[in-house]
């Protein structure tokens, strides 16, 4: 059993930064794959940046971004840490939303409780 556990949410103004974290604890040795998904209200939740390592690129990071994010968010993880990390640049307002973290070992899928993310224009 896996449980992740969001932190880093809170009300910034346009242009600023955030630093997401998702800790993971339990049964981390088996999970490949974690990702950031965000819900907006009224909107379905949608997938911001996802990192893998399934060993089909040599055992290296292979990261993946929305369009409406790339350039301005970085995802990246601290293995030691059990933790990914989600840096965001150049917040707008329609970034906006409840953010999740995710993660897989390639059967079962975890979800953290999220963490609100609030950009005023």
């Amino acid at each position: 059993q896996v449980q992740l556990g969001e932190s880093g949410g809170g009300l910034v103004q346009a242009g600023e930064s955030l630093k997401l974290s998702c800790a993971a604890s339990g049964s981390t040795h088996v999970l490949n794959n974690f990702g950031w998904y965000r819900q907006a209200p009224g909107k379905q939740r949608e997938l911001v940046a996802t990192i893998r390592n399934d060993g089909s690129t040599n055992y290296q990071d292979s990261v993946k971004y929305a369009e409406s994010v790339k350039g301005r968010f970085t995802i990246s993880r601290d293995n030691a840490k059990n933790t990914v990390y989600l840096q965001m640049y150049s917040l707008k307002p329609e970034d906006t939303a409840v953010y999740y973290c995710n993660a897989g070992d390639g059967m079962f899928e975890y979800w953290g409780q999220g963490t609100r993310v609030t950009v005023s224009s």
